[in-house]
């Protein structure tokens, strides 16, 4: 892992809800979500995570804060677009420099 580097991330809940974060620790934060420990999140708590769907990099936490937000902001077929199509997040070029996000191989 590269010191300073944030993810922005998004899971599929047991519900099929979508719920976007962001993490230092790719990794911990998973095993946080998917064990439901003290540090999950209170929504995933409720919800379950089931699998994460899909991941980015950015540089700083300001970033991934930004494009956590603009994520949260999109309608669920449009999250589900960027899923399935793996569209990356073309779709907030107007909003966001998309150039300074690098999607995470999660295969």
């Amino acid at each position: 892992m590269i010191e300073n580097q944030y993810y922005t991330y998004i899971l599929r809940c047991t519900d099929g809800t979508l719920y976007t974060g962001i993490t230092t620790d790719l990794q911990r934060r998973m095993e946080e979500h998917f064990n439901q420990n003290e540090k999950c999140a209170k929504y995933t708590k409720r919800h379950k995570a089931q699998k994460l769907e899909a991941a980015w990099t950015s540089s700083n936490r300001k970033l991934a804060s930004q494009l956590e937000y603009y994520i949260k902001h999109l309608t669920k077929q449009n999250k589900e677009n960027i899923i399935k199509n793996n569209e990356n997040i073309k779709i907030l070029d107007k909003k966001i420099e998309t150039s300074e996000y690098v999607r995470v191989n999660l295969k």
